[in-house]
């Protein structure tokens, strides 16, 4: 049996393409998909429980709005599968993706199976995107699309629940991972193809809060695994500060002074390349925040 652990809040339109595609695999052993809604408020408890017929193999679970961390434990903790599959609910994957990473865990039991995610804002087409520079991964444990045996789950210590805000809890179960000796097999057959909105000028509050968010988990990250890897990985490093600082001009070029230059690329129809250009001073939020979480870390140690 394998278990597809999905951890799911208020993203309804793309879950169910998501969910579709999961349903029509082409795999021959039995499994299930964990869907575990992370206090949504928008339909996608009542659609889903009105849809069982549609999508026999989901399993649906409810939670307060606790986190992908607690959401993900709760799918470990309840599926029946001897093996996880974590993807967000925002993929949609292909025909053979299990059996892609059925075929690729088979070569050895200490191990797990990374699949290629392809981002892509083509909501009505998603698998029709070509894989990017931007789509290659160096992470050596993402969620995004992994498949790995429930026991190394449980004997790591599942998710750390500290992580309550956005981003490393799975690095951070990453590390954990390798030092029990799992070996990372990569599993490029294994596709899926990551949805989110083209880039618009409306998205900018969100993003720079979700920097803010990303550089305290780092910190909590940083807590756990001091190490040098870490903190290059966190971006807590003086080579981050003279890279983003320097680029951004010390924080001169922000969401405010490029607000025109990136809403008229948008409009000229590259909301890709807008997106690159705000990233510039989206890092440096990110490196501000890890620095000033860090501090106030020490200052109440």
């Amino acid at each position: 049996m394998w278990s597809v652990v999905i951890p799911t809040y208020n993203r309804l339109p793309i879950l169910q393409k998501c969910l579709k595609a999961l349903e029509s695999q082409d795999f021959t052993q039995p499994y299930e998909i964990v869907v575990v809604d992370d206090g949504s408020t928008d339909s996608t408890v009542e659609f889903l429980q009105s849809s069982t017929h549609e999508f026999p193999h989901v399993r649906l679970f409810q939670q307060n709005h606790e986190g992908a961390a607690i959401a993900r434990n709760t799918g470990i903790d309840l599926a029946k599968g001897d093996t996880i599959v974590f993807i967000d609910s925002d993929l949609v994957v292909t025909p053979i993706f299990l059996s892609a990473h059925a075929k690729a865990l088979a070569v050895s039991d200490r191990a797990f199976t990374y699949g290629r995610v392809i981002n892509t804002s083509n909501f009505e087409d998603p698998t029709s995107e070509h894989i990017k520079i931007q789509d290659i991964s160096t992470a050596f444990f993402a969620t995004g699309n992994v498949a790995i045996s429930k026991h190394w789950l449980l004997e790591a210590g599942k998710f750390d629940t500290s992580f309550r805000q956005y981003g490393w809890e799975d690095l951070e179960l990453g590390v954990r991972l390798k030092n029990l000796g799992l070996k990372l097999i990569k599993c490029p057959d294994a596709v899926g193809y990551h949805w989110h909105p083209a880039f618009t000028i409306d998205q900018l509050p969100r993003l720079v809060d979700v920097e803010a968010q990303r550089g305290r988990m780092g910190v909590v990250f940083y807590q756990k695994h001091p190490t040098w890897q870490v903190r290059l990985m966190i971006q807590m490093t003086w080579l981050h500060i003279l890279l983003w600082g320097g680029l951004s001009l010390g924080g001169l070029l922000n969401e405010r002074s490029l607000r025109p230059l990136l809403k008229w690329l948008i409009d000229q129809g590259k909301p890709q390349l807008a997106l690159e250009i705000a990233r510039i001073f989206l890092n440096w939020y990110n490196v501000k925040g890890v620095y000033a979480a860090y501090r106030e870390f020490v200052q109440n140690q």
